[in-house]
């Protein structure tokens, strides 16, 4: 086998606690903060300069990890295709989740925004997309039955 697991996905943001605080109302769990940079982080990202904040928020059955980075240097340009590892965004992430009534309401207060509707999908899930803190898109899927 090459691959163990998937370790981590890594998310650059310009507001760091703003994110950390809506995923951790999301229901993941802080796991530690750092802050990088130097010359094995520069070769390692091909980017010179680099000084990074990262918090690491894991689920709470320990097995998926989203890496929030703030970039301070080099400044982080528009995200678009091809960009370097600093560059914003992703397209979205899905998690399972309980009570999706219960989510969207506590996620409100943090910036949180329906992007469509919520609907029930061929009977099985009820699925929201919601827009979040620096336009971030999280996919929330609640099993039926």
């Amino acid at each position: 086998m090459t691959i163990q697991r998937m370790d981590n996905v890594g998310i650059v943001v310009d507001d760091l606690a703003a994110v950390v605080a809506f995923f951790v109302e999301l229901g993941l769990e802080p796991e530690g903060e750092a802050t990088v940079g130097g010359p094995d982080v520069d070769r390692l990202v091909a980017l010179e300069g680099v000084r990074c904040d990262l918090a690491v928020v894991r689920t709470p059955d320990g097995h998926g990890r989203l890496e929030l980075m703030k970039f301070h240097s080099p400044a982080a340009p528009a995200a678009g295709p091809a960009e370097p590892v600093n560059a914003f965004g992703m397209r979205r992430i899905m998690f399972a989740v309980d009570d999706l009534d219960d989510v969207l309401a506590r996620l409100r207060p943090h910036g949180a925004e329906l992007l469509g509707e919520l609907v029930e999908y061929d009977g099985s899930h009820r699925l929201a997309y919601v827009r979040g803190p620096e336009g971030l898109v999280v996919a929330l899927a609640e099993k039926l039955g």
